[in-house]
């Protein structure tokens, strides 16, 4: 069942390079179903990652990693805490180490480098906020959150990208489909 606040979304979009003058997979997905979708950038520059980051990219211990981190707005209000963590070896120096927006989208800069989505692994999960992920998503403390985890391979089997992204729960929607054979 879908109402104004449901929406599908397509994974596809997300991590699929884009020309530069279309908007941002986030804006166009929300546009398409009457909403006006945009984003804020909260940090972009490098970091110590998470231990499951440094697994999921398969990073040396204690190798740092490029992070973009941002708030994803409907009409304006905060819906989704979206942190992409890149090996140095792909971003550093690059626009995805920079705190600005970057035309066409990361996986359009990513493609340029030679990084396309050939395999995405994703784990979906429910948590209680941390007190930042409420404070940032205007929710009650603990209240529960949905947690995507994506991971984008190359075609050979290369961890290029990782994006967790937090969101309230409300108006969410997840339909996967899958070929087999």
């Amino acid at each position: 069942m879908n109402d104004r606040r449901d929406w599908l979304s397509n994974t596809a979009r997300y991590v699929s390079p884009r020309t530069t003058q279309r908007l941002d997979a986030w804006s166009e997905e929300l546009a398409e179903s009457g909403r006006r979708g945009s984003q804020r950038l909260r940090e972009a520059g490098e970091v110590a990652p998470p231990a499951f980051v440094t697994a999921a990219l398969d990073l040396a211990d204690g190798e740092r990693a490029v992070v973009r981190r941002r708030v994803m707005l409907e009409e304006d209000q905060p819906v989704e805490l979206t942190d992409s963590y890149y090996p140095r070896a792909v971003a550093a120096g690059t626009g995805l180490a920079v705190p600005r927006k970057i035309r066409g989208g990361a996986p359009t800069l990513l493609a340029e480098l030679g990084y396309v989505a050939d395999e995405v692994v994703e784990d979906l999960s429910v948590k209680p906020a941390t007190p930042d992920e409420a404070h940032e998503l205007a929710l009650p403390a603990n209240a529960p959150v949905i947690q995507l985890v994506r991971v984008s391979f190359t075609a050979d089997g290369t961890p290029y990208e990782i994006s967790v992204m937090t969101m309230r729960p409300e108006g969410r929607h997840f339909r996967y489909r899958l070929k087999v054979g």
